[in-house]
C-alpha cells in the first residue's frame, strides 16, 4: 500500500486550488496543476509529498471538508480509491473521478518575453482586494506614471468616472506607456509576497518569493502597451 500525509502547505494550495476550479487532477509525482473553467489561469506547484499514482478529484472542497474530519489523517491510494485514515483508525474511502471528465492542463505553459516586472508584496495585494470589496470595482489596472513608475489601479474600466484605488508598486523599465487589465476576481493567490512579470500581450506570471508556485493569469483584451 502506498501511504502519505498531506503537510499543511499542500492542504493550503489544494484549498486555493478549489477556488480557481473544483476539479482537479494530480499526477504521479510531486507536481500539482489547476486550470479554471474559463482557461484563464493556470497555476502549477511543486509540493513536499510525492503522489504514487494519478487520480482524478469531482469536488475539491467536499474531499478537503472530508479531510478535516481527520486530525493527522494518512492517504492509502489503491488503484480506484483512496482511504483517508485518521490518527484512532477512523476511515473513509474516496472514490477517483474520470480524467476525461475534468478540465486539465494538456501542454506546457509557454509565455512571451515580459516587459514589464515588479514586486508584489502581501500587504499591497491584500489592500488592492479589500478597495476592490469595499469600493465594489471589478477590474486592475497595472500602468506607466508620468514619473515613471509602475501603478495598480484598482478601478471600473467600463465607466468613464469610477471611482479608483491607486498603489505604486515600482519603477518601469520601459519608456513605453502601458495599461495592462486584469479582473480582480481572477486574482486568487496563495498569501505571500510575489514576483510579477507582464507580457506585451496574453498574460501575466505571478512567481511566489518562498514557496514552489506560479500563477499565470490571462490579460484583457483591452489592455495595451505603448499606444
Amino acid at each position: 500500500m502506498n501511504k502519505i500525509k498531506l503537510s499543511n502547505d499542500t492542504l493550503s494550495i489544494l484549498k486555493n486550488y478549489s477556488q480557481i476550479n473544483s476539479n482537479l487532477l494530480i499526477k504521479e509525482g510531486n507536481q500539482i496543476t489547476t486550470l479554471s473553467p474559463a482557461k484563464n489561469i493556470v497555476s502549477i506547484a511543486k509540493v513536499s509529498e510525492w503522489f504514487p499514482v494519478e487520480f482524478g478529484v469531482w469536488d475539491l472542497s467536499k474531499l478537503l471538508g472530508t479531510i478535516s474530519l481527520f486530525d493527522n489523517a494518512e492517504f492509502e491510494f489503491n488503484e480506484k480509491s483512496m482511504n483517508i485514515i485518521g490518527s484512532g483508525g477512523a476511515k473513509v474511502s474516496y472514490y477517483y473521478s474520470e480524467p476525461r471528465l475534468l478540465t486539465v492542463l494538456e501542454k506546457e505553459v509557454k509565455v512571451p518575453e515580459s516587459v514589464v516586472s515588479f514586486t508584489l508584496t502581501e500587504d499591497v495585494f491584500n489592500s488592492i482586494q479589500k478597495a476592490a470589496a469595499i469600493m465594489q470595482l471589478p477590474d486592475l489596472c497595472i500602468r506607466s506614471t508620468d514619473e515613471g513608475n509602475i501603478e495598480m489601479v484598482v478601478l471600473d474600466k467600463k465607466s468613464p468616472t469610477s471611482n479608483s484605488y491607486n498603489i505604486e508598486v515600482g519603477e518601469s523599465d520601459t519608456d513605453s506607456d502601458f495599461c495592462f487589465y486584469l479582473k480582480i476576481e481572477n486574482l486568487k493567490l496563495l498569501s505571500g509576497n510575489y514576483e510579477v512579470k507582464v507580457c506585451k500581450s496574453v498574460v501575466s506570471k505571478f512567481t511566489h518569493t518562498k514557496k514552489d508556485i506560479i500563477y499565470y493569469i490571462a490579460l484583457e483584451s483591452d489592455s495595451n502597451y505603448g499606444e
